[in-house]
């Protein structure tokens, strides 16, 4: 195991979120979420491959008028354990057992990135009640199917970086359009991610393949995708649409694979369309911020 870290002034940002630390076991993996109370239906929210909870804070924050947002740290990130491995069936499992353990009811999952990909295992293997998913550009790359845009090497330098020591300023290097809270806490947390996880998970976005999973999530699910991402192509959202009809593919403009981070705005609105759909009940028409066709 590699050394990981989670600085003071990382923990420290827990205090300014409105959301309580809960904890769940799976297997031997001790799990760490931040749950946003209330009473309204649970959305587990799903992170990206060097996404801790956190991160995705500005995300949770926007939604709790329709969703109790409980945002996990994906085994290896965070405050969450490291585990044995780090396949999809292993992050299904700890989101079965976060769903489980809380005793959420029917929760709606949003995944975004890795996420996303741990989201449609979730739904396919029909281990636990869920009321819909929501995928956000998750990675199409895979056997035959080409690399995933970023490499390993990139994510490991960040890492490095990460160890060292950054701030907001050289993460703005990689991701310049970014709100700067948002600079700051990867320049803040990305340290507490395991080598062993995104390694592996890096792999896994090029040896396991996403249309394995997607033709058979069950709906209601629905798709958002950057309108320049490298992740989701226009190949892949022509397959993504082919393989599985009924789920509608809402395209974000001005985003690339970080859709909430590039275009907080009109993603959040997308996302908040796409909730709204899924939680209405049948025979209703609810406002609907569709974005269909198209690719990158």
């Amino acid at each position: 195991m590699t050394r990981r870290s989670v600085l003071q002034s990382a923990l420290a940002d827990l205090a300014e979120v409105p959301a309580t630390s809960r904890w769940a076991r799976s297997g031997e993996v001790r799990l760490h979420a931040l749950d946003y109370g209330g009473d309204l239906p649970a959305l587990v929210v799903l992170p990206g491959i060097t996404s801790p909870a956190v991160t995705m804070d500005f995300v949770a924050r926007e939604l709790t008028d329709l969703v109790r947002p409980v945002v996990l740290d994906v085994r290896g990130r965070g405050l969450s354990d490291e585990g044995d491995g780090y396949g999809l069936e292993e992050y299904a499992e700890d989101t079965e057992a976060l769903i489980t353990h809380l005793g959420l009811d029917r929760p709606l999952l949003l995944g975004h990135s890795m996420g996303a990909r741990i989201a449609a295992a979730v739904a396919v293997r029909a281990k636990v009640p869920l009321r819909g998913t929501v995928l956000a550009d998750p990675p199409m790359s895979g056997p035959g199917r080409g690399p995933y845009p970023t490499t390993r090497e990139v994510f490991l330098r960040q890492l490095a970086e990460a160890r060292r020591g950054t701030d907001a300023d050289e993460v703005a290097a990689s991701w310049p359009t970014w709100p700067r809270r948002e600079q700051e806490l990867r320049a803040r947390w990305l340290s507490s991610c395991a080598e062993e996880a995104i390694v592996a998970t890096h792999h896994g976005f090029e040896h396991e393949d996403f249309f394995n999973w997607w033709p058979r999530v069950p709906g209601p699910a629905h798709m958002l995708y950057g309108a320049g991402s490298p992740v989701v192509t226009s190949e892949g959202v022509r397959e993504a649409a082919q393989s599985n009809p009924p789920a509608p593919l809402h395209k974000i403009p001005g985003a690339g694979h970080m859709i909430f981070w590039d275009a907080p705005a009109i993603a959040t609105e997308t996302l908040r369309g796409a909730l709204k759909t899924i939680l209405s009940p049948p025979g209703t028409s609810p406002e609907q911020h569709v974005h269909g066709g198209g690719g990158s």
